[in-house]
């Protein structure tokens, strides 16, 4: 795991992703990643901000701060809202072409144009040819 320097400014990370309970591989990543983090940095808040595939969500831990509903673009766009309001010093951002709404994943782009912070990405699938 790379150190973040004592002097950091890091204070606020948001973690965007599938997010236990929800089952998925992703879910199991995201959880991990952003658990791991907390622990090591515990003087950083870390927050988690999964994506509902079912209309009634799962029973997320306190971590969960907002919920995006995948096929409900605005969603999208309101996440974005939150997190410039709350701060966020950078956003973890877990990226899979069956988690976001829209073609391809497509409704994750508004909210990605709307931060005001860096954006860092892990692309766990990459097409061979675009749809």
């Amino acid at each position: 795991m790379v150190k973040i320097l004592s002097t950091s400014t890091i204070n606020h990370i948001a973690f965007i992703g599938n997010y236990e309970p929800r089952q998925c591989g992703i879910a199991t990543f995201t959880t991990d990643l952003c658990e791991s983090i907390s622990s090591y940095y515990p003087e950083t808040s870390c927050i988690a901000i999964p994506v509902n595939d079912v209309v009634e969500g799962y029973d997320y831990p306190s971590r969960v701060r907002f919920e995006l509903q995948e096929k409900d673009i605005d969603t999208y766009l309101t996440a974005a809202d939150f997190l410039n309001i709350y701060d966020v010093d950078v956003v973890c951002l877990q990226f899979e072409y069956g988690i976001f709404g829209g073609k391809a994943g497509r409704h994750i782009i508004p909210l990605l144009r709307e931060l005001r912070m860096p954006v860092v990405t892990t692309l766990h699938t990459i097409l061979k040819s675009r749809s």
